[in-house]
């Protein structure tokens, strides 16, 4: 925690400050080049990063978490392959492919990078709260109807609650490539830290490379641990912690 808190910290002051940071990062500019990147606010460019991120991981959960639920229910479990193929859809493809398809439908922006973050992120969700509701026991699903609970009150009083930790650990695992990939973004003009990197490979300045590379990597840690928190918090009193994907 003293670790993340201390990279938090480092992070929130180079976004804030980050002239000064530049004599650490001169020696990786061209002799005569620019050391910090100025063509937008990096600040900015974080916070847009974060935003394509949350903007993708919402409709992941959602479809992720609602498909999860329907084979799960008495009865259902004959369409879990088709579920099953549905979001294992997304991993099939890379996510240079689905920018690749999705620009000449969309156009530039931000958009063909959200359908690649909502395609890419759907799997890991999905086996994650598969594995949630498969793990709450018999009995304690007997115990829930023999007290006159409608399944929808089972679901939500009982179920959920009990799963809420392996489906946070799927949104964490999601959340983490997500972030991470999101920077290929912006080589469909998706804002994102991607344009740090893409500008500093295309003009060989490593300062460059390094601040939107490790910008993003700080990110990725940092959200990781978000919800790591989130996902102990989730867990019963005196359960044993599952660990993390």
């Amino acid at each position: 925690m003293k670790a993340s808190l201390g990279l938090a910290a480092v992070t929130g002051a180079f976004l804030a400050m980050p002239g000064a940071f530049e004599p650490l990062l001169r020696p990786f500019a061209p002799p005569g080049g620019p050391i910090l990147y100025d063509r937008a606010s990096l600040a900015g460019l974080a916070a847009a990063h974060l935003l394509l991120v949350a903007a993708a991981l919402l409709p992941s959960a959602l479809l992720g978490v609602g498909l999860a639920i329907w084979v799960t229910r008495p009865g259902q479990g004959r369409v879990l392959p088709l579920a099953r193929a549905v979001v294992t859809f997304g991993q099939t493809l890379p996510p240079v492919a689905v920018l690749a398809i999705c620009v000449p439908i969309f156009g530039f922006g931000a958009l063909p990078a959200l359908m690649a973050l909502f395609l890419y992120g759907l799997l890991p969700i999905f086996e994650s709260a598969l594995a949630g509701f498969g793990s709450v026991p018999v009995s304690v699903r007997t115990a829930a109807d023999g007290m006159g609970l409608t399944p929808r009150q089972r679901l939500f009083r009982v179920e959920l609650p009990l799963a809420a930790p392996l489906i946070l650990e799927g949104l964490r695992l999601s959340a983490v490539i997500s972030l991470s990939t999101a920077a290929i973004g912006s080589t469909v003009a998706a804002r994102t830290l991607g344009e740090v990197i893409i500008a500093g490979i295309n003009v060989m300045n490593l300062a460059f490379v390094l601040q939107g590379g490790l910008l993003t990597a700080a990110l990725a840690l940092l959200l990781h641990e978000a919800f790591g928190v989130l996902a102990d918090r989730a867990r019963p009193p005196g359960s044993t912690a599952h660990p993390g994907p």
